[in-house]
C-alpha cells in the first residue's frame, strides 16, 4: 500500500508540474488532489526537491524505455520521429499531458534546487543522444536530410517540439503543435 501512495504522490505532482510549473504548487495541493494528509507525502517525499527530482525520474526513464521500443519497433528512423512527435501530439490534443514537463522545468532553470536542475539536464541530454542516432542514421540511409550537424540538427528538433508545446498551450490548440512539427518533418524528409 506504501508503493501506491508514494505512486500516487508522484501521479499528483506530474499533474500539478504540468499544469503550474515547480513554485506554484505545494504539498497542500498534492494532499488535497491524493486525498492524505501532508505529513504522509513528507514520509514519502521529505522535501519538494527530493519529490520533483523523483517525478522527473520516473519521467525520464518513460521515455528511455518509449524511445528503445521506437527504435526496436520501427525500421525507419523518419517513421521514429514522426512517431515522437505524434505521441506528444495526441498527450497535446488529449490534454492527458499537456507539455513535457522536463521542457516545462528547463524554462525554469535558474531558480529551480541543484538536483531537480541535473534531473532536467539528464533528460535533455538522453532525449538528444537518441534524436541524434536517429538522425545520423536517416542520413546514412538517404531518408534525412541534414542541413547540419546531426548534433545541431538534434537540438534544433527538440527546441522545435518543446516551442512548439509552449505555442500550442499558449494558443489553447494542439493544432499549432501539429502544423509546426509536421514543417519540420518536411524539412527533414526533403530528397537528398
Amino acid at each position: 500500500m506504501q508503493g501506491d501512495t508514494a505512486e500516487r504522490i508522484l501521479e499528483a505532482a506530474h499533474a500539478l508540474l504540468a499544469d503550474r510549473g515547480y513554485s506554484a504548487f505545494s504539498y497542500a495541493d498534492i494532499a488535497e488532489m491524493v486525498k492524505i494528509r501532508k505529513p504522509s507525502i513528507h514520509h514519502h517525499f521529505p522535501t519538494k526537491e527530493i519529490l520533483v527530482t523523483a517525478v522527473l525520474k520516473k519521467h525520464r526513464t518513460k521515455l528511455g524505455a518509449a524511445l528503445t521500443d521506437l527504435t526496436q519497433r520501427v525500421d525507419s528512423p523518419l517513421k521514429r520521429l514522426e512517431a515522437f512527435v505524434l505521441y506528444w501530439e495526441k498527450c497535446i490534443r488529449d490534454k492527458t499531458e499537456p507539455i513535457c514537463i522536463a521542457a516545462l522545468l528547463g524554462a525554469e532553470l535558474p531558480s529551480l534546487p541543484e538536483e531537480v536542475k541535473l534531473e532536467v539536464k539528464r533528460y535533455f541530454r538522453e532525449l538528444k543522444v537518441w534524436v541524434q542516432e536517429t538522425m545520423e542514421e536517416g542520413h546514412s540511409k538517404g531518408i534525412i536530410r541534414l542541413e547540419q550537424s546531426a548534433s545541431t540538427e538534434a537540438d534544433t528538433f527538440i527546441a522545435l517540439i518543446n516551442g512548439a508545446m509552449v505555442s500550442a498551450r499558449t494558443y489553447g490548440t494542439s493544432k499549432v503543435y501539429t502544423s509546426i512539427m509536421q514543417g519540420a518533418l518536411r524539412k527533414l524528409a526533403a530528397q537528398l
